[in-house]
């Protein structure tokens, strides 16, 4: 497991990349509403152009909430003081690697494993 310096630099990354993931929930939310489909105000290829932005930008949506939640998962291990070990194994993950992704879960081992 980090020592109490690291954990402390890794919370540090983890908040920080909270709020550049809520930052980003403010203009992500608009360009994933409703297209409008007024076939007389907009052409075919504009409501296509639309409708691919609006599924795109519900992907980052997607993928932004699925990332807040591996941070909140993190976060909470942490409280816990069982952060930093794998989930399959139980081997300690490297500072390194923990440094690179806060939120991993698995060791390198493990995660080649998994590919």
């Amino acid at each position: 497991m980090p020592d109490s310096k690291q954990i402390a630099e890794l919370k540090q990354i983890l908040h920080r990349q909270q709020e550049e993931l809520t930052a980003l929930e403010h203009t992500g939310n608009e360009a994933a509403a409703v297209v409008e489909l007024d076939q007389t105000r907009v052409g075919r290829l504009s409501r296509m152009d639309a409708l691919q932005g609006q599924a795109m930008s519900q992907e980052r949506i997607r993928r932004r909430e699925l990332q807040q939640k591996r941070i909140a998962a993190a976060l909470a291990r942490i409280d816990r003081d069982d952060y930093g070990y794998c989930a399959e194994c139980g081997e300690e993950i490297a500072f390194e690697r923990l440094k690179f992704d806060p939120t991993a879960t698995l060791c390198i081992n493990c995660a080649n494993e998994k590919s």
